[in-house]
């Protein structure tokens, strides 16, 4: 647990980091790219627009998305550029985690001009 914790604390630096610098208006691909980038310099394992498969209660595969970012194999990033963070994008986060059978994720809006992250563990 305690890895997560720092991976969630170097994704939260960076991505503030990163808002801080290109600050908003973006493309969501941009700060996908920066914050893939900027992670992977500390070390830290990032695969962006990993396929995951969605499983059904009975654990047949019923759908394939595409992670913005995954984190150590076990973090799902989801990056918006909303004019902020509603209802929906949680939900569009939760539904991913509970699918898959990732138990950790971060939601980041880079669209705003503050910034908004939010974690979930499952």
């Amino acid at each position: 647990m305690n890895r997560i914790k720092l991976s969630i604390d170097a994704i939260r630096q960076t991505a503030y980091a990163i808002h801080v610098y290109l600050g908003h208006g973006h493309l969501e691909k941009i700060y996908e790219n920066a914050l893939a980038h900027r992670l992977r310099k500390q070390g830290i394992n990032v695969n962006q627009q990993m396929p995951l498969r969605v499983f059904d209660e009975d654990g047949t595969i019923i759908g394939e998305y595409f992670s913005d970012i995954c984190v150590d194999g076990n973090i799902l990033l989801e990056l918006k550029c909303a004019t902020t963070l509603g209802p929906e994008h949680t939900a569009q986060l939760l539904g991913y985690l509970k699918a898959t059978g990732f138990t950790h994720g971060v939601l980041i809006n880079f669209g705003s001009y503050r910034f908004q992250i939010r974690k979930f563990a499952l």
